[in-house]
């Protein structure tokens, strides 16, 4: 099935499936003293780590709809992991968990149920950032995401602007659940990164 609505309505039973909907996790993850230590050893003094936060909100239905279903295989209707089913999104990014707190950026990439046995989803995607200090820049993510997990992690693998040639990680946490308001979930990130304080083509 490609790029049908109507599978959307159907969507509260999978797709919920392919979202971390655990309202009861922790907030504002950070990492012990320790991980702090041994991420600033990896860096050289011409690297700075950065730290961000914000909060991704994905909207289900609506005028504004930003996550729609593009593929499934034929396995996906009886697999209790929706195992193959494709979906493509672009949330908006906020600094605070609400949907009319200020707007950062976009998350705009792929994810796909790729786990036969455990809820567990392939996500690719980039944070692109609108606004702020970062304005223009983007961070690209890829991994598996253990999507009832708690302090999912995923690695940060470029990016854009400020962020060329970046590595680090991202930590997100699901703050909020509402199938009524239809904007989905809101998933908290924090992201752990390094990149150079000034280019070598800069100069």
């Amino acid at each position: 099935m490609i790029g049908r609505r109507k599978g959307m309505a159907k969507v509260s039973a999978t797709f919920v499936l392919c979202l971390a909907i655990i309202i009861s996790m922790p907030r504002a993850y950070t990492i012990n003293a320790d991980q702090e230590a041994w991420f600033q050893n990896l860096i050289n003094r011409n690297e700075k780590v950065i730290k961000l936060h914000f909060y991704l909100e994905d909207s289900l239905g609506g005028q504004n709809e930003t996550i729609w279903e593009v593929a499934r295989a034929d396995i996906s209707s009886t697999s209790p992991t929706s195992f193959g089913k494709v979906f493509v999104f672009d949330d908006p990014l906020t600094a605070k968990p609400d949907p009319k707190s200020m707007k950062l950026g976009r998350a705009q990439g792929i994810f796909a149920s790729a786990d036969l046995r455990h809820p567990a989803i392939a996500l690719y995607f980039n944070f692109y950032f609108t606004a702020g200090k970062y304005k223009g820049s983007s961070l690209s993510i890829m991994g598996r995401n253990e999507i009832l997990g708690k302090n999912r992690e995923l690695p940060v693998v470029g990016g854009t602007g400020a962020f060329r040639m970046a590595r680090g990680f991202s930590i997100s946490n699901t703050y909020a659940y509402d199938p009524v308001a239809k904007y989905g979930t809101i998933v908290e990130y924090t992201v752990y990164v390094t990149t150079y304080v000034k280019h070598a083509w800069d100069e």
